[in-house]
């Protein structure tokens, strides 16, 4: 690997600093996977040269919420038209089939996905363990294709007959579902900078585990430094249920069981009100914004302008590829900042700012102040955009990306690792991948 290398003549480098600053001509230094300095002549004898003229350069993009294991399960025709809990019910039991070779594959398949779309870095939410299956089967995929992971332990304990959702066959008892947690933490979890991997703790959500369940994971993720996450106020049912169930909205219920603070992240929060946006604020709390999955769950549009006013960490997810169906976290950027507009106004949300939550924001929401943005002394994850081909032909700000800009990535690399290479992954043979993926489909099928 080489050690040193040397972005030069970049057309904008868009650092999302703290000052926000755009470089025209700039270049950017790499040395061991950290930023050593972002300016215009930088030189350096040892350096590879890249040549970044007709492109546009960004921090590696961030996702803050996903469940890789459904890119098996895309355009399923039985759950296109369902909404949340008819959907699930449909996809619970081919799930319920998957063992530990799906869920790597799947897992290698959405993260190549991903860095393709520009990401370097994202967080997986497993919330279901079939036949075997275990969390190291996700960040063994990561591994191999060279993106940053904050795997989370997911879990489900209230089945059918306990009057949840999913089917028994794929909850855990609470004692196991702990013990695990300790597990892979324990054996996976880096809290250094720089980190490839980090674990969280995510009970699926209120309805599919007791209350006891997500106060016990609050407790144990505090006690081992690790941080908190699930889905919350996803739609009009998730709101309904909270108030039947518990006797208040779910920003409160979550606040009661020490799910609040900036060790917290929910998914989706596409119905929180006034009083729980202020509570995100003040506690730190940070959000997944899923735009995609929202428009195609028909859930709603996510308070993203109110939640940012007000100081909520935002972060981008592109959920399950059951419920997208894709994993292109630059589309997903811009569909963020075309739902604000279509809800508050045109200008509520610019390309820069929905750029923003996909770089800094994520890093933010996800506790990873190492990332997210182009300065001296972060680390080298970065994305770089060709911005001379058709789709940014006769634009007038090509750093407008999100705008008229490409929607996938030239280069990107990973803590320096060249991950992707002139638009092709270089950690493992795609088609190879691909195949092996329709064929489990298959299968899946077939049984």
């Amino acid at each position: 690997m080489h050690h040193c290398f040397l972005i030069r003549n970049a057309d904008t480098i868009l650092t999302m600093d703290d000052t926000r600053r755009e470089l025209k001509g700039g270049d950017i230094l790499v040395r061991d996977g950290v930023i050593e300095a972002v300016g215009k002549g930088l030189y350096d004898d040892d350096a590879q040269i890249i040549d970044g003229r007709g492109t546009v350069v960004t921090p590696g993009l961030v996702n803050t919420h996903h469940h890789l294991y459904q890119t098996m399960t895309r355009a399923v025709p039985a759950a296109q038209n369902a909404l949340l809990f008819g959907w699930l019910q449909t996809l619970y039991p081919i799930w319920a089939k998957f063992g530990p070779d799906h869920m790597r594959i799947s897992a290698m398949v959405g993260l190549a996905e991903l860095a393709l779309s520009g990401c370097s870095m994202t967080s997986d939410h497993l919330y279901l363990y079939p036949n075997g299956s275990r969390l190291d089967d996700t960040i063994d995929a990561a591994r191999l294709i060279g993106v940053r992971l904050h795997a989370t332990r997911g879990a489900m304990s209230i089945g059918e007959s306990a009057g949840g959702l999913p089917p028994d066959s794929l909850v855990e008892r609470e004692a196991d579902i702990l013990e695990d947690c300790i597990r892979v933490i324990d054996t996976f979890h880096d809290a250094s900078d720089g980190a490839m991997i980090r674990v969280a703790v995510a009970p699926c959500s209120p309805f599919s585990v007791s209350r006891e369940l997500m106060r016990d994971a609050a407790v144990l993720a505090r006690d081992k430094g690790v941080m908190m996450h699930t889905h919350l106020a996803e739609n009009d049912e998730d709101i309904a249920y909270s108030l039947e169930k518990f006797g208040c909205r779910p920003g409160q219920y979550a606040e009661s069981l020490g799910w609040t603070g900036p060790d917290v992240w929910h998914a989706h929060c596409v119905k929180l009100d006034a009083a729980e946006i202020d509570l995100f604020a003040k506690s730190g709390t940070g959000v997944a914004h899923c735009p995609c999955s929202n428009c195609r769950l028909g859930s709603g549009i996510a308070p993203v302008r109110a939640m940012r006013d007000a100081g909520v960490p935002v972060g981008l997810g592109v959920d399950g590829s059951a419920s997208n169906d894709g994993s292109n976290l630059i589309l997903e950027a811009r569909q963020s900042m075309l739902l604000q507009r279509v809800a508050f106004g045109a200008d509520k949300m610019s390309a820069r700012e929905a750029l923003e939550l996909a770089t800094r924001g994520g890093a933010e929401v996800l506790g990873r102040d190492d990332l997210g943005r182009l300065a001296a002394g972060k680390r080298a994850d970065i994305a770089i955009w060709d911005v001379s081909d058709i789709e940014s032909s006769g634009s007038w700000d090509p750093a407008a990306l999100l705008l008229a800009g490409p929607t996938q990535v030239k280069d990107l690399f990973v803590e320096g690792r060249h991950v992707v290479a002139d638009g092709w992954l270089t950690t493992v043979h795609l088609p190879e991948v691909l195949r092996q993926q329709s064929a489990l489909v298959k299968g899946v099928m077939d049984r």
